[in-house]
Parts: C-alpha cells; structure tokens; sequence
C-alpha cells in the first residue's frame, strides 16, 4: 500500500460506528461517531474532508480498515470512492495485545484509532478490496447463498435419514443404490406420503406409481412401484401406532423442509449460471476441464475480474492455498499446507475443480499420476495440480485467451510391448 498522510479507522457496530483519523506519527487527529445511515456516512467523510486544507490531501486518497469485506457500511464507503481495507477481528486482537500486553481495556473508539494505526504501520501487508464489476459482486452474492442453500440441504438430509432409521429404515435403503438417494424427488415424494413403516405397508402399487408419476419419473415405472411395494411389506420393526403416527408428522416436516432447501439450492445455481454466461470472461473459466457453469460461476465470483488484484499466478495460487508455505525457527524447518491464511471457499471449490479434471483431461491424469508417483499423497497430489491449473487460468485471464491442452505436458507414451 502507498504512504499516505491520514489514516482511518472504523469500528463498526449494529447501532453506531466509530471513526478515528491519525497522521503520519499516529496521532489521532480526528474523531466521530456516526450511524449507519446515508447521512451519517456523509457526516463521517466530512471529518475526513475537512482535514484537507492542512495536510494537502484529498478525502478520497484516505484508505479505511475496518473489520469486515462486505456489509452496507462498506459498500456505502466504496459508493462515495473511499479505499476500504479489510482487516480481521483476529489480527486486531493480536495489535492490541501488542501494544497492551498486560492491559485488558477496550473502547470502540480505540479500536478504531487502532485500525487507524494498523494502516499507518503495516498497510503493505493488507489488502484493500478489490475493484470488482457489479455483475461480479452479484455472483458472489448468489454462489455464496447457494453454498449456503447447500449446506442447510445437507442438513435436513441427515436430519431426514436419522429419523427415518427411528420410523421407516426400509425407506433409508430403498434408494440408496441411486444417484441422489433421499435427494431425489420420487423418494421425496412417497416418503412425504407414507412417512412411516405402518403406512408404507399399506399402500397399493397404485399409490406407489401415482407418486413416482408426480415426481417427475417417467421409466420403468411400473418395475419401480412393484420394487418398493415388496420393499415396504417386507416385515420390520414397528414402534407403537400412536407413537408411530407422532414420528411420521416430524418426518413429513422434515421433507419440506428438504424439498425447499433443493428448491431453493437450484434456484440459487440456476441464477448463479445465467448471470455467469453474461460475463466476457465466462468462455475462458469454461474452456479449461473441469469446469461447468456452477464451479464456473464460484471461481469468477470468488476471483473477481479486477485485472490488478493478482500480479502473479504465485499469489493466485496462495489465495486459493495451492501453494505451500515455510516455517522455520532455529534449525526447524518445515513446508506445511497453507490452511489459514487463504480464501477457504475457493480452496473447497479448487479441489472440486482439480478432481473433476482427473476425468476430463489426460494432460491433468497425467500431471496427476506422476506427483502421485513422486510420493505426494492424494490431496497434496490436487493441491499441486490446481496450483498448475491456476497458473494458466492466470496467464489465460492477463490475455484473454482460452486453455489450450496443448500447452500441457502430455502424457507419456506407453512402453512398446
């Protein structure tokens, strides 16, 4: 980060904010407190502005740290040009056990100036915001409420299967074999309409083929109604009938409560694509194997499409914590995975992409296959293989290119014979 002559800090709170300047020797040359509010952000650039005249600086070339990326603050602090910089509440922590080693005080507007002075002394180790399209900032918004949408889905199926292994285990097993299992909505379906093994048992072939219909099954299903229906008759054991009729209720809640959570996952995903193909850079993320629309879609949102925010594929690869790092004290030294200090989602979206290209590109099997036989275990072996993978989605979005396979190693030749 450049030298400037201010430095701001906010903390940031749900009811009112606290801003501190300091200057270049990290005096506290301005204070104020402000709520989040258009008025108030514009009272708190004011105090930034009317320190002008004296130190010959506009109120724009201010960076701000404070303690959050995202937030209606900040982006009310980026709508007006103001330099938002990051910092996390950890880091903070540790500044102000630096200063105070034995002093456990706290006040808002201290930590304010603190933030203030954590800019002033080590701005070049933090990072302001990258200057993202807004298209970009709205994927970021969809793919990360559809992670979300994905994770709440995984809950309320393990959730569904646990009671269901309580009332109905025959239904547990009864598309286990399938691709998507109590995912799917056929199962969805006949669990919601006889949630128990009592009322399974009952059901008619029918039934059973009139629910597979309203799902949406259109093949063999005659062959499917009479699997389940011998399924479902097949002798288990009951608990009590009141007893059962009380579980069966909570397992019907649980499978809407699923049946939103897919709903709203695929709507989320199927949002998250459309703006994605909208993007020029989206020919270029879904040329390299491995990726589609949806891991096309998180890696842009995660990446952004600031041409400055990645001067070298090296620092590309670190974000995403493909790149290991050294630690070393005295005659210690050690080469360890970098866990914390990178983006976790786009490392979880990175291994995704790097085990997909395994099938899909001999080039990455190959790649693949010889850090294996080097002596890298299977993660380390996708680590280093989504470095590379970075390295020419790097090189690919600096020129706007699309992957070339041939610009890979290929894969050695079998022996003759």
């Amino acid at each position: 980060m450049k030298t400037w002559a201010l430095y701001a800090g906010i903390d940031w709170s749900e009811n009112l904010n606290d801003l501190a300047v300091v200057d270049r020797n990290g005096q506290v040359v301005a204070t104020h407190r402000f709520e989040a509010t258009p008025a108030g952000v514009r009272e708190a650039l004011a105090v930034i502005s009317a320190l002008r005249a004296s130190h010959g600086f506009s109120r724009k070339s201010v960076p701000v740290a404070i303690e959050a990326s995202r937030g209606l603050l900040v982006t009310a602090l980026r709508q007006h040009g103001q330099t938002v910089v990051p910092v996390h509440p950890a880091t903070v922590a540790r500044y102000r056990g630096r200063i105070n080693p034995g002093n456990r005080k706290k006040s808002d507007a201290g930590d304010a100036a603190l933030l203030a002075n954590i800019l002033r002394a080590d701005g070049h180790l933090h990072r302001p915001l990258p200057h993202n399209s807004e298209p970009v900032d709205a994927l970021g918004a969809l793919t990360r409420a559809q992670l979300r949408a994905v994770r709440t889905r995984q809950h309320h199926y393990l959730q569904l299967r646990a009671q269901l292994r309580a009332v109905h285990p025959a239904a547990v097993t009864a598309w286990a074999h399938l691709d998507g299992r109590l995912f799917r909505p056929e199962a969805r379906e006949v669990i919601a309409l006889a949630p128990t093994s009592g009322s399974a048992a009952r059901l008619t072939r029918r039934q059973i083929r009139d629910a597979l219909e309203r799902a949406g099954r259109i093949r063999l299903l005659d062959a499917e109604a009479e699997r389940l229906h011998a399924l479902f008759r097949a002798g288990t054991i009951r608990n009590a009938p009141m007893v059962e009729d009380a579980l069966g209720r909570e397992v019907r809640a649980t499978v809407r409560l699923l049946s939103e959570a897919c709903a709203t996952a695929d709507e989320f995903a199927d949002a998250a694509a459309e703006l994605f193909t909208q993007h020029p850079q989206h020919l270029i993320y879904l040329s390299f194997p491995g990726i589609g629309l949806l891991t096309g879609s998180r890696l842009l949102a995660e990446l952004g499409d600031d041409p400055d925010r990645f001067a070298t594929a090296k620092g590309l690869a670190a974000y995403a914590g493909a790149r290991p790092f050294t630690w070393a004290s005295g005659s210690s030294r050690k080469v360890m995975h970098r866990r914390i200090a990178a983006n976790k989602r786009l490392a979880a979206y990175g291994h995704h992409w790097a085990f997909s290209s395994l099938t899909r590109s001999p080039e990455c099997r190959a790649h693949y296959d010889r850090r294996r036989a080097a002596g890298d275990r299977h993660t380390a072996a996708l680590r280093n293989l989504l470095a590379r993978l970075l390295s020419s989605l790097h090189h690919c979005l600096r020129h706007g290119q699309e992957f070339d396979p041939a610009a890979w190693p290929r894969a050695p030749e079998p022996a003759p014979g």
